[in-house]
């Protein structure tokens, strides 16, 4: 098929420049895929540790609560609170507001650095409670 050349090709990713909020975006779909993959595989383990009896279950517990399994609740905690706040970002965009460059910026920005201030202050609770 020719391509008629008076018409100008589509922008591509050379020509942008990155920013906080195309990072965002980005990081949003990941953690939902992320987390809809992740807590179904998670709780579908559960489910079938719990229907295999107390043994089955024992072990699905040691794992969970061994460092592996730490290390997936900080990872689906993280994911979760990034897919809140860039949904919450979202939220305000939809309804009209902070699309001014600083403004956007800004809530890319605090899109990024609020879900690791969340997961640390979660698991700080967490863990100075089980003390």
């Amino acid at each position: 098929m020719a391509r008629n050349t008076a018409r100008p090709l589509s922008p591509h990713l050379t020509i942008w420049k990155w920013g906080p909020h195309m990072t965002v975006s980005i990081l949003n779909r990941m953690m939902g895929v992320g987390l809809a993959t992740v807590g179904v595989l998670a709780l579908t383990l559960w489910l079938v540790a719990l229907a295999s009896g107390p043994e089955a279950y024992k072990d699905f517990m040691d794992l969970a609560t061994g460092w592996f399994g730490y290390v997936v609740a900080v990872g689906l905690s993280f994911a979760f609170f990034l897919h809140l706040c860039a949904g919450l970002r979202h939220f305000v965009m939809d309804a009209g507001a902070g699309f001014e460059l600083v403004t956007n910026r800004m809530w890319a920005w605090g899109s990024i650095i609020a879900p690791v201030l969340l997961t640390a202050g979660l698991w700080l609770f967490i863990f100075w409670g089980m003390i």
